[in-house]
C-alpha cells in the first residue's frame, strides 16, 4: 500500500461503486462522501480540517493580505436607488458592517429633495438622513442571515423582503411597512430569489414566483397580502425558470427561462382586460432559440434587448397594445441595432430632453461603454463618460428621466452614479455623510481616467493582430480626491492565444508591478452560462495587485465575452472547448514572459471551478497551484446534486450518450480517478478546494469527492497534501458577512502566494 494522507482510500483499494453508462463502466469510490452528514464523512472532513489548518499556518501572507483586504472593503457601498412616490429606496453597506441593509428616505422623481433642483446643477443638494427598513446584522447578529432581494410597492408604504440564514438562498418572503418594519400578513416560505411583481391600488398583492416545487407548483402565483390568499397563474414545465414583471402598472409579463443564457420565453397579459387572478396570455417571443428581456418606456412601448438574430444582442420595440398577433418577433421593430464588437449588456428607457430615449451599456472585453440612443430613431444622441476603464451595472430610472447606475473598476470601489434629467453627465451619488454619517462617498462630476500606452509585451506568434489594447491607469491625482480606495498605476494588457481549433481567445492582464520580468500570476476562468467577464472592484484582485501580483483573465468560449455564439461554442458538447481556451490562455501567459509554469496559479469559481479543475488535470504540467472555490466536478452526477438538474442546457445530459461522452472527456473528479489508476504518484499543481455546507448550487460533494480523488492520484506526499479542503459551515454559495468573505479571500489568494513564490511589497 502506498503512502496516503490521512483517511484516504488508496488509489487501487477495489473500487466499491461502479455505475454502467451507455455501455461504460463508470467507477465512483468516493460515492460515500456525497452524504455530508454520515459519521465516515464527519470524520473525513475532520481530518481534511486539521490538514488545511495546519498547510495555512505555515503561509506567509496569510495576515499581511487578510488586513489589505479588509481595509480596501472598508467604505460605506451604495446600491443604485429605485423610486417609489416620492420615496427612494437602496442599499448600503456602512463601513465596519458585515452586510448591506435597506433604507429609504423622501426623494420625489430624479432629486433627494423632491424640488427638481438636479436639473439646473450637476451637484445633488442635501437630503434627509436615510431611514433604515431592514437590517440582518440587527436581526441576526450573528452575521448568518443575508437579505438575498427586495421590492417596493408601487406606493412606498410596503416592502416584500427575501431573506435566508446558513448560507442556502432558500428562505422566506415577507412584507413589512416601510416606515416602521413591522410585518403585514404571513410570510410565504421556501422561496428562492423570486422576482415580486406588485399590482396598484389599495388591494395589496402581488405575484410572485416558486422555482423549485418544494413548497407548491412551479410557477407564477398571485398572492393577498393580508391574508396569504394565493392562485397559481401560470406554472412552468420541469427544468425552466419562471420570472415576473408588471409594467406600468397594466402589463403582467410573464418569462420562462430554459437554460440561463439560452432562450427565454415571454408572455404578455392586459391587467385591464380582467380580473388578475386570471390573466389573459399572449406570446411576445415562444419558441425560439433567443434570449430576450422587455423593459416598458416612457411612450407606452415594449422595449426588447435580444440575441434574437443578434448574437451580440440588439434592442426593438413593439406596441404592447397591438393585437396579440402582432406581438411576435415578426413584428418588432429594431430600434438599436447589433454591434459587432461590443455586447449590449443593459438598457434603460427613460424620457429625455427631446422624447423618449434609452441608455444604452455595452461591454468591450469586460470594459463598459455608455451611449444615449434615440427611441424612435435609434441614432446614437451622445455618449456617456464614465469615469475610467470599468463596469457599469444596470440602470434605473425615475419618473423625470433621473438615471441611477453603479461604477467600479479594477481599482476602485463601487459607487453610484446620478444623471440628471437631460444633462447625461455623471456625478457621484450620495452627497458626503450620507452613509451612517461616514463621509466616504465623493459628490461633483465623475471625471474620466486618462488612457495611457499599453505595455509591450509579445503576442502568441500564430495569432495576427496588435498584442494589447487600451491602457487604463487609473493613476494618483486622476480620480475625485475623496474616492473610497487609493488607486494605484494598474496597466490593462490584452494578448491573445491561438486555442487547439485555431480560434483567437483573448486575454486581459492586469499588472501593477511596473515591470517587465516574469512574476506570480493569477489566471481566472468562467466560462459558463454565457456571462461575459466584466471588470469591477475586487478588494482580492487589488490586494493581489498591490502585494506584487499580476492578475490575468482569459475570455474563455461558454461566457458571454463576445456574444451568444461564444457562449454556444463553448457549451454542452462543446464545453471541452472552454478546457482548451484555458490551456492555450495559460501556455500563451508563460510563452510571452509574463510568468513561469511555477509562478502561474489557475483560479476559478463554480463553473469556473470545475474550469480550472479540468485544465489542470487534462495538462498536470500546466501551473503550479489551483484555486477551485465550490467547484462542480463529478459531471457523471451532477444533475443529482444541487442545482445540476437545471443545467443540462449548459452541460449537457448524462443519458445522452454523445453528451455523456463529451462529459467524461473533461470531467475533473473522473480524470483524477484515473490517474489515481494508471499513473500513481504523478506529479498534480497544488490544488486548494473550497465548499461550504450550505451550497445548495453546486452541492459540496463536488469538493469533497474531488479532494479524494486528487489525494489518491498523488499517491500521498511527504512534505504536504496534494490538495487541501477549505470546509465551511452556515455558509453557502452566494453572500456571506464581510469577515468570512475577507478571511475565505485572504486564504486563497495566501495559498496562491505560497505556491507560486508572491513575497508581498
Amino acid at each position: 500500500m502506498r503512502n496516503r494522507a490521512p483517511g484516504v482510500a488508496p488509489a487501487l483499494e477495489p473500487v466499491s461503486v461502479v455505475d454502467t453508462l451507455h455501455g461504460r463502466p463508470v467507477p465512483d469510490p468516493y460515492r460515500w462522501l456525497e452524504t455530508a452528514d454520515s459519521p465516515e464523512t464527519l470524520r473525513w472532513l475532520e481530518e481534511r480540517g486539521r490538514e488545511y489548518e495546519r498547510e495555512a499556518a505555515a503561509w506567509p501572507l496569510r495576515e499581511h493580505l487578510a488586513e489589505r483586504i479588509r481595509a480596501l472593503v472598508a467604505t460605506d457601498l451604495w446600491t443604485p436607488p429605485v423610486h417609489r412616490a416620492g420615496t427612494l429606496f437602496g442599499t448600503v453597506r456602512p463601513a465596519g458592517s458585515e452586510h448591506p441593509r435597506l433604507v429609504m428616505w423622501p426623494g420625489g422623481p430624479g432629486s433627494p429633495t423632491g424640488n427638481g433642483s438636479a436639473r439646473s446643477t450637476p451637484v445633488p443638494p442635501p437630503f434627509p438622513a436615510a431611514h433604515t427598513v431592514y437590517d440582518p446584522c440587527a436581526e441576526d447578529p450573528t452575521g448568518r442571515t443575508t437579505l438575498d432581494a427586495w421590492e417596493p410597492s408601487p406606493d412606498g408604504l410596503l416592502v416584500a423582503l427575501q431573506t435566508s440564514s446558513g448560507g442556502v438562498e432558500r428562505g422566506g418572503l415577507r412584507v413589512v411597512r416601510a416606515g416602521t418594519g413591522d410585518p403585514v400578513g404571513p410570510t410565504v416560505p421556501g422561496v428562492r430569489y423570486s422576482h415580486v411583481a406588485w399590482l396598484p391600488g389599495t388591494e395589496r398583492s402581488f405575484y410572485y414566483v416558486r422555482r423549485d416545487g418544494e413548497q407548491g407548483v412551479r410557477g407564477v402565483w398571485l398572492r393577498r397580502v393580508a391574508d396569504g390568499a394565493e392562485t397559481l397563474v401560470y406554472s412552468c414545465a420541469a427544468g425552466t425558470v419562471p420570472g415576473v414583471r408588471v409594467l406600468g402598472g397594466r402589463w403582467l409579463l410573464v418569462t420562462e427561462s430554459h437554460g440561463t443564457g439560452h432562450r427565454t420565453d415571454l408572455w404578455l397579459a392586459d391587467l385591464s382586460a380582467g380580473p388578475p387572478e386570471r390573466p389573459g396570455f399572449h406570446p411576445v417571443q415562444v419558441g425560439p432559440e433567443a434570449e430576450t428581456e422587455a423593459r416598458l418606456g416612457p411612450d407606452g412601448l415594449l422595449y426588447l434587448r435580444t440575441t434574437l438574430d443578434a448574437p451580440r444582442r440588439r434592442i426593438c420595440a413593439v406596441d404592447p397594445g397591438a393585437p396579440p398577433a402582432e406581438l411576435s418577433p415578426g413584428h418588432w421593430r429594431e430600434v438599436v441595432a447589433e454591434d459587432p464588437g461590443a455586447t449590449l449588456d443593459a438598457f434603460c428607457p427613460h424620457p429625455g430632453p427631446d422624447g423618449p430615449a434609452l441608455l444604452v451599456l455595452r461591454t468591450r472585453l469586460g470594459i463598459s461603454e455608455a451611449a444615449v440612443h434615440d427611441a424612435v430613431t435609434g441614432a446614437r444622441a451622445r455618449t456617456v463618460d464614465l469615469p475610467g476603464e470599468g463596469m457599469a451595472s444596470e440602470p434605473v430610472t425615475t419618473p423625470d428621466g433621473t438615471l441611477y447606475l453603479g461604477y467600479a473598476d479594477v481599482a476602485t470601489q463601487q459607487r453610484v452614479l446620478r444623471l440628471a434629467p437631460g444633462r447625461y453627465e455623471p456625478v457621484f451619488w450620495p452627497p458626503p455623510g450620507t452613509a451612517a454619517g461616514t463621509d466616504t462617498t465623493h459628490s461633483g462630476p465623475a471625471r474620466p481616467v486618462s488612457v495611457s500606452p499599453p505595455q509591450a509585451r509579445p503576442a502568441d506568434p500564430a495569432a495576427p493582430g496588435p498584442a494589447g489594447s487600451g491602457s487604463a491607469t487609473t493613476g494618483s491625482g486622476r480620480v475625485p480626491p475623496a474616492a473610497p480606495t487609493a488607486s494605484p498605476a494598474v496597466v490593462r494588457t490584452v494578448v491573445w492565444c491561438r486555442s487547439q481549433d485555431g480560434t483567437r481567445v483573448p486575454v486581459t492582464v492586469f499588472d501593477a508591478t511596473g515591470g517587465s520580468a516574469p512574476g506570480p500570476t493569477l489566471l481566472h476562468a468562467y466560462g459558463g452560462f454565457g456571462r461575459p467577464r466584466q471588470f469591477g472592484f475586487s478588494a482580492t484582485v487589488l490586494a493581489w495587485l498591490l502585494s506584487g501580483g499580476r492578475y490575468a483573465v482569459a475570455h474563455v468560449r461558454g461566457g458571454g465575452d463576445a456574444g451568444r455564439r461564444w457562449h454556444l461554442e463553448g457549451s454542452g458538447r462543446h464545453k471541452p472547448r472552454a478546457v482548451e481556451d484555458l490551456v492555450a490562455a495559460a501556455d500563451t501567459l508563460v510563452g510571452a514572459g509574463w510568468c513561469t509554469r511555477g509562478q502561474l496559479c489557475l483560479s476559478g469559481g463554480s463553473a469556473g471551478g470545475m474550469l480550472v479543475l479540468a485544465a489542470a488535470t487534462a495538462r498536470p504540467d500546466l501551473c503550479a497551484a489551483v484555486i477551485a472555490s465550490a467547484p462542480l466536478a463529478d459531471m457523471a452526477r451532477f444533475e443529482r446534486m444541487g442545482l445540476g438538474r437545471m443545467w443540462t442546457r449548459e452541460f449537457g445530459t448524462a443519458a445522452d450518450p454523445d453528451d455523456f461522452a463529451a462529459l467524461m472527456s473533461y470531467s475533473p473528479y473522473h480524470r483524477a480517478l484515473d490517474s489515481a489508476l494508471r499513473t500513481p504518484g504523478l506529479h498534480h499543481p497544488s490544488v486548494l478546494l473550497t465548499g461550504f455546507d450550505g451550497d445548495t448550487r453546486t452541492d459540496a460533494a463536488h469538493p469533497r469527492k474531488m479532494c479524494a480523488a486528487l489525494l489518491a492520484a498523488a499517491g500521498g506526499e511527504a512534505d504536504r497534501p496534494a490538495a487541501l479542503l477549505r470546509y465551511e459551515r452556515d455558509v453557502g454559495h452566494g453572500p456571506r458577512s464581510v469577515s468570512r468573505a475577507v478571511g475565505l479571500a485572504a486564504d486563497a489568494h495566501a495559498f496562491a502566494a505560497h505556491r507560486t513564490g508572491l513575497t508581498g511589497r
